[in-house]
């Protein structure tokens, strides 16, 4: 720890996180788990959909103790925090819940394999020695809500995913209770509502960077509307205009088809 004196009494200014690894150059697993945590987080900041401040980040070291490895959830949420200006500040460059003062409300975990322990352990971290799963870590640390999706279909064993393709659990004393309805949704459409962030999360089906519908999870309103990226509102925002262009075009025509000249008018 960073020490200073003050009055000749010893106080502590700073962790001292010097021993932690931030980042490890470890790749994204695959393409669809990349597209999904930019789909969860860029319409957050486009939108306008949550009052700042607020932190939404994919793939980024979620510090909760001084000694011991991170976890890393797929995304994150935290309302009424924010990025520090100083990024060249180690202690500035991942979620360090002490820097923070609180944990984020939301985590994503976006199931790619059999291997994420999301819901149980592999057998991978069973050779390894692991008794946790990321479910139970994330009520330890008191994560309000902890959201599993499941596109790929990757786990679907008992006590998984059962069938669905998203489930999600509420923080209620340090233990997780379901929110989704018979244990998850798996229909296009469907919604569930994260009362303390005031958004949802849906199912949908649709084109996002590409022409090929593929099954995505999104942020919605409290009615299950989608919170629209800032290239589908800008891809709105065109049809607009160009549709009252047209409704004026038209307008026009037949005005002039009455012996009306419309720019006289």
């Amino acid at each position: 720890m960073t020490q200073q004196l003050v009055n000749d009494e010893e106080i502590v200014t700073e962790l001292d996180i010097s021993h932690l690894t931030i980042e490890d150059d470890t790749p994204v697993d695959n393409l669809q788990s990349e597209k999904q945590q930019r789909l969860l987080v860029e319409p957050l900041y486009s939108s306008k959909a949550l009052s700042p401040p607020f932190l939404a980040a994919a793939n980024v070291g979620l510090f909760y103790k001084l000694k011991g490895d991170p976890v890393v959830p797929d995304m994150m949420l935290s309302l009424g925090v924010q990025c520090a200006d100083d990024f060249s500040k180690k202690q500035n460059r991942s979620y360090f819940v002490w820097e923070f003062g609180k944990p984020p409300e939301v985590c994503v975990e976006i199931v790619s394999n059999q291997e994420g322990d999301e819901l149980t352990l592999s057998r991978k971290s069973q050779q390894k020695g692991k008794t946790t799963i990321k479910k139970d870590l994330y009520a330890q640390i008191r994560i309000p809500y902890y959201v599993v999706f499941d596109p790929l279909q990757q786990i679907q064993g008992q006590n998984e995913m059962n069938g669905a393709l998203l489930r999600v659990w509420s923080n209620v004393s340090g233990r997780y209770t379901e929110l989704t309805p018979h244990q998850g949704m798996s229909e296009v459409g469907q919604s569930i509502c994260l009362e303390e962030v005031g958004l949802g999360l849906t199912l949908w089906s649709g084109q996002f960077e590409e022409e090929v519908t593929r099954l995505w999870l999104r942020w919605c309103d409290r009615d299950g509307q989608i919170i629209l990226t800032g290239a589908e509102r800008a891809d709105a925002e065109r049809q607009r205009a160009d549709a009252e262009r047209q409704r004026a075009d038209h307008l026009a025509e037949c005005l002039r088809a009455m012996g009306v000249n419309p720019d006289e008018i």
